[in-house]
Order: structure tokens, then sequence, then C-alpha cells
């Protein structure tokens, strides 16, 4: 009886040593949560989303951004690194082009270039014809890590957010994974970034965001709309802002919206002025209360991953006005299509993106 108490104590001790001292990537900072607002005002519970109506993509999935180009057809990227074209219903799917790496967001420059952020690569161009070319992959020496959404303004101009410069998805099994490290550590190293193509120079317009995603610009293009996914905001910042310290209380970068009840995603502008934005996930009261906790946040990695505090699916996509009024919101409480990260609208259509989908979700108008 003894040898058998000895022998537990032991392994209760080596536990207790792995969970309090086994190495984990993250060097978590504390910061205060907001208390959560719930599905409320107008985000109130709602099945708008519902029964969605599905274009299979094979053995395809993850079709995380979805844009019409300028031949009229529908371009989506998945999770295998290929970028795929097809008609508006679904027809005719093609592989239009693999990177190698990852592609997340993308835009059309005024040629007619797909100008896509590969969270693996950087910022690239993939001409008509194919091509694809390297335009930056790193801003004064330093590397893009995380290139993860971009819009392309009239004047040539690129902006593009670098979500994380802690965890590149390359270094860390994925988007996903290395997304899930950046937002438990909350050490705020995101950044959106300019790229000018007249004279090849990438800058940075803002940094210390806590997970830098979806990127718009205002239809006068003077103001970027930028989702923080780690803190449930969305701000306005100025396209002239250089270098700013979003941490910094300045009159270049102001919250439209503040203490979301989800993750925001992806940002599209859709018609009649609307800015269409997605939650990959609902708010977790676990987290939240992990927030002045950075102990516990080491603890929960080394916990199984089954074990990890990840949100449930819960399907949610709202759009508003440039002055911050909510005008649609419409959820699938079931989850049914997962981290419906934004909406790409055309006149009869609403496309669905997520991160996971095994299919590209619609509904029409």
């Amino acid at each position: 009886m003894k040898k058998l108490v000895l022998t537990i104590v032991a392994l209760l001790l080596l536990l207790a040593a792995y969970l309090t001292l086994w190495p984990v990537p993250i060097e978590p900072v504390r910061w205060t949560a907001p208390m959560p607002p719930g599905y409320a005002g107008p985000h109130a519970v709602n099945t708008r989303l519902a029964n969605l109506k599905m274009i299979s993509l094979g053995t395809e999935e993850g079709p995380e951004h979805i844009a019409i180009g300028k031949d009229g057809r529908l371009y989506t990227t998945v999770a295998s690194g290929n970028i795929l074209r097809m008609n508006p219903d679904g027809g005719a799917q093609e592989v239009f082009v693999n990177t190698g790496g990852r592609v997340l967001g993308f835009d059309f420059d005024a040629a007619g270039n797909l100008i896509a952020a590969d969270a693996m690569k950087g910022l690239l161009s993939i001409s008509p014809d194919r091509k694809i070319t390297m335009l930056t992959d790193r801003v004064n020496g330093d590397p893009i890590r995380y290139a993860d959404a971009v819009v392309a303004a009239k004047s040539g101009r690129i902006y593009l957010s670098d979500a994380s410069t802690r965890f590149a998805p390359k270094d860390w099994g994925g988007t996903f994974e290395a997304s899930v490290l950046d937002i438990l550590e909350q050490s705020s190293t995101g950044r959106i970034l300019e790229y000018d193509p007249a004279n090849k120079t990438t800058r940075v317009v803002v940094k210390g965001l806590s997970f830098a995603n979806g990127v718009a610009l205002s239809r006068d293009e003077q103001t970027l709309f930028v989702n923080e996914t780690g803190k449930y905001r969305v701000w306005k910042i100025s396209v002239n802002a250089r270098d700013l310290d979003i941490t910094t209380p300045n009159d270049q970068a102001k919250p439209l919206f503040d203490n979301l009840p989800g993750y925001p995603d992806n940002l599209m502008r859709g018609l009649d002025g609307k800015i269409w934005l997605g939650f990959a996930k609902p708010r977790n009261p676990t987290i939240d209360k992990l927030a002045a906790k950075p102990f516990m946040r080491k603890l929960t990695l080394r916990l199984p991953r089954a074990m990890w505090p990840i949100p449930k699916a819960y399907g949610h996509v709202m759009a508003f006005t440039e002055d911050g009024r909510v005008v649609a919101d419409l959820q699938d409480p079931s989850g049914a299509y997962p981290e419906t990260t934004a909406v790409t609208e055309t006149a009869d259509r609403l496309f669905i993106q997520s991160l996971h989908a095994k299919g590209l979700g619609w509904m029409p108008k």
C-alpha cells in the first residue's frame, strides 16, 4: 500500500510540474476584457442566416474569402492553397492558381490583377494569365509573418493586415493555430501596412493591434476600417497615419465598434454603402475571465487541445454604415455553417465566407 501511495504522489508531482513548468510558446499579457454585451439590441438573437443553400466545392474546404472578378466570375480561396474560379452559380469550377501557401484575403486592382494576402508568403499579385509576382514580404527589413486581409485603393496603393508579428502560420501549424496563440497571448503585435507599387515601398500605417484582421476602405478612400479580432473591436484609421501606435490616444484612429459579441474577422464592401463584417466565433466567458490571469492562459496550452476554451460554433454576420449604424444582422445559433468570416454581396445573392466550411454557402437576397 505504501508503494502505491508513493507512486500516486510521484505521478501527481510530475503532473503538477508539467502543468506549471512545461514550456509553451506564449508569454501572456494581462489585459481587461470588457463585460460581454450578449446578443441584444441590434444583435438580438435571430435565425436569418439558417438553412443556407450550398455550392459544392468537391474536396476543397474553407472558402475564407469570396469576390467577383473583373471577368464576372466568382473567385474564392480555400485551405489547400488553391484559388478557385467559377461562375456565380457555382458552375464551371476550376483551379485558377495555387500559390503554394494559404491565401486568406484578396482584392482586384485597376488592371484586373488579383492582389493576394498569402499568410505563408506575403503580398502577391496574380495576373489574369496566372503569373504570380511577389510584391512584398517585409517592411523595414522585418518579415511580414501573417498576411491576412488586403484592399486595393484606386490610387494604386494597397493596404494589408499583418495579423501577428509573433506567430507566423508557417511556423505554428497553420492559420487557425497561429491565431489562437496570438489571441491567447494578447501581446498586440498586429499591424496595418501600406504597399505603394509606384515606388515598391512598404510602410507601417498602424501597429499595436490584437490580431489585425479585416480591412476595408471608406468610399472617399481616406479612412481604413480595421477589425481587431482579439479585442472585439472595429477601428476607423486615417490612411495618412504613419507608424501609429494604436495603444496611444490620438486623432487618427478611433474605435467605431467596441465590445462586440464575437470575434470580428473579414470586412467586405457591400452595395448601397454597406460594409459587411463576419464573426468567426462568439465570445467565450472563460477566455474573457482569463484576460487578467496570464499564468492560467499558459496552463491552458498545456492541456489536451480538446480542453482548450475554443468558442462554440455560431453563425453571425452584420452590415454597417461608415458612421457605425448597424443595418443588417443575420445569425444562425446552430452554427451549421462554421466560422462565418464575412459576406460577399451581389445584386441577387449573399455569399457567406468561412474558414472551415466544406462548401460555399449562399442565400438569395
